[in-house]
């Protein structure tokens, strides 16, 4: 297998795709590419970054990925400005395939069922998939809406009957959930979800960071909620329950809320140690306009259900971050395996900028990484996919990383 990544930061979108794509090929040592996945910033023009990138790819090479709030490569961490990356692969001894399906933002559950009805599986298949976050974005006083990414994967797994690894990441324009585009293979659309599908002599192993803890222990009973939207916990309004937590109403100002979240815990409910693999967090991403609710990223509550509310702990960030990628490393080396490369998809909300952190906890995977003279590439995603508590499920705040080993 060889690997090639690029980078490159400037406003004129033709010639960055130019750069990157050959960045990647000659580094790579690239002949016949295989497949790329590119991303960039809102901020690029998505149509003529494609088309560099095919003046040195050429036609048939399959380009998947789209928008996102930033690139990760192995030297550089960039949400500003024009950022755009890209990692070709060849490999002759991988089988392929590659769709995508519109209308997401109609009918989520039935764009699942058609993308995955366009791929023939089997046990053992990889399916690397994203899709656009955000039906809408947000407004000057109100909160984007969201394509949920639950009926989406409830969609996939109507059809899929085989053990396949169903993994990738929800995509936003940036980090202010500007709407988003994606690269679908040989176009640029939106209102879609489009697939990877990999399948031979390639191994592809996971790890999901994370880096909320809970606030005070305390659980809430959700008792009135609509989609992704919670009016009330223990039958009080939740707007009422969290200005009481600030002592203000400060944080109602805030698009997404910065260090509040809300959590499910899936382990032991009054365990002894705080263990972060039984959370999922949810983003909450800001009010209604009539202050009578708060609005989730995704719709997977339901009324009767126990929530926590979390915050974003930096340290427990930076040490899961590291603590992972080395456990990673480690697993398959055991395995008796050899990494190839990484494709890290990190929560737009976990960046230095946002997360009021020292220092970008995306540095500690290139620092492994770049340890292990392994090529790394991601970007700064809306929503992460990947296994959890035996399920695929959409998560907040936190950061997959996907080892692909032979």
């Amino acid at each position: 297998m060889k690997v090639g990544i690029g980078f490159n930061n400037e406003e004129d979108a033709k010639t960055s795709g130019l750069k990157i794509a050959s960045q990647a090929v000659e580094t790579g040592g690239i002949k016949n590419a295989s497949f790329a996945l590119a991303f960039c910033s809102s901020s690029v023009n998505a149509k003529e970054l494609l088309c560099g990138i095919r003046e040195v790819l050429g036609d048939s090479t399959p380009v998947l990925g789209g928008s996102c709030a930033g690139i990760i490569t192995n030297s550089v961490i960039s949400y500003e400005n024009y950022p755009a990356g890209i990692v070709v692969i060849e490999d002759n001894d991988i089988q392929l395939q590659f769709a995508s399906a519109s209308g997401l933002d109609k009918d989520g559950r039935q764009t699942g069922r058609d993308l995955a009805g366009l791929f023939s599986f089997k046990d053992g298949d990889t399916l690397l998939f994203f899709y656009d976050s955000l039906k809408t974005p947000q407004g000057v006083n109100t909160p984007p809406v969201i394509n949920s990414s639950k009926p989406l994967i409830q969609g996939m797994e109507d059809i899929i009957d085989n053990d396949v690894l169903i993994i990738g990441g929800g995509l936003v324009g940036d980090y202010n959930l500007s709407s988003s585009i994606q690269f679908t293979g040989n176009s640029v659309q939106t209102q879609n979800a489009a697939a990877l599908l990999l399948r031979g002599d390639i191994q592809a192993d996971w790890k999901i960071m994370h880096g909320c803890t809970p606030k005070d222990g305390l659980y809430y009973t959700i008792t009135k909620i609509e989609g992704p939207v919670i009016y009330e916990l223990d039958n009080r309004p939740v707007v009422e329950v969290i200005n009481e937590m600030y002592g203000n109403e400060d944080w109602q100002k805030q698009t997404p809320v910065k260090r509040l979240a809300i959590g499910k815990n899936h382990g032991e409910k009054y365990g002894l140690d705080f263990i972060e693999e039984n959370y999922v967090t949810r983003l909450i991403l800001g009010i209604l306009p009539d202050k009578s609710g708060i609005v989730l990223f995704e719709t997977d509550f339901e009324a009767g259900e126990e929530i926590l509310f979390m915050l974003r702990d930096t340290k427990t960030i930076i040490d899961s971050a590291r603590t992972n990628t080395e456990n990673i490393f480690r697993e398959i080396k055991e395995k008796g395996k050899t990494p190839r490369w990484g494709f890290y998809i990190d929560c737009a909300g976990r960046r230095e900028a946002s997360s009021e952190a020292a220092t970008d906890e995306a540095a500690e995977v290139q620092s492994v990484f770049n340890a292990g003279n392994v090529p790394l590439f991601g970007f700064y995603s809306g929503v992460e996919i990947a296994p959890f508590v035996k399920k695929t499920r959409g998560l907040d705040w936190t950061g997959v990383l996907i080892m692909f080993s032979q």
